[in-house]
C-alpha cells in the first residue's frame, strides 16, 4: 500500500473525499495517518472543518490499515462499519492528521474471523490532531469482519 495505491481508491471509489482534500499523510506496517487541510470545499459556516470531512478523514486511517491487512490474509474477507462515535474537542482549522495506530488488533481480529468463520467486530480509534499537536477530534469506528462465503 502507498500514495498512489490510496489515490486510485480515493478518486475512483470515494471521490467526494478527494474533492474535500483527505490525503494520504503516512503509511507504516501498523499505523496510517491522513491528512486533510481546511479549505473552501470542507468549511462550514462557523470557518472551521466541517465535521463529516473530519469523519472521512479519519475513517480511512482505519479503513485502509484493514484493507491492507486483509490483502495481506490472502483471504476473502469483507469488512463494515457498523457503528461510529465521535468527539470534537477543538475549533479544526488548518491542517489536521488523523491516525490509526491499531494495525496489530486489526490483524488479530482479521486472523480470527478467518479461522472461526465467525464475524468479528473490534473499535478502532482515529486521532486528529491539528499543527499544535493538539487533539481536535476522536473518532471510534466498530469495525466487523467475516470470511466471504
Amino acid at each position: 500500500m502507498n500514495k498512489e495505491f490510496f489515490r486510485n481508491i480515493i478518486s475512483t471509489q470515494i471521490p467526494i473525499a478527494w474533492i474535500a482534500g483527505v490525503r494520504l499523510h503516512e503509511w507504516k506496517e501498523n499505523t496510517v495517518s491522513t491528512k486533510v487541510k481546511l479549505g473552501l470545499l470542507n468549511q462550514n459556516p462557523f470557518k472551521s472543518m466541517f465535521w463529516a470531512v473530519q469523519g472521512m478523514a479519519a475513517e480511512f486511517s482505519s479503513g485502509l490499515m484493514a484493507s491492507a491487512k486483509i490483502q495481506q490474509s490472502g483471504h476473502n474477507v469483507s469488512m463494515l462499519v457498523l457503528g461510529m462515535q465521535s468527539k470534537f474537542l477543538k475549533k479544526a482549522v488548518g491542517k489536521i492528521i488523523f491516525t490509526c495506530d491499531q494495525g496489530t488488533e486489526i490483524e488479530a481480529a482479521i486472523q480470527k474471523a478467518i479461522e472461526t468463520k465467525e464475524g468479528v467486530t473490534l473499535v478502532v480509534k482515529s486521532q486528529g490532531v491539528d499543527e499544535q499537536n493538539d487533539i481536535v477530534s476522536e473518532f471510534e469506528f466498530t469495525w466487523t469482519f467475516k470470511v466471504k462465503s
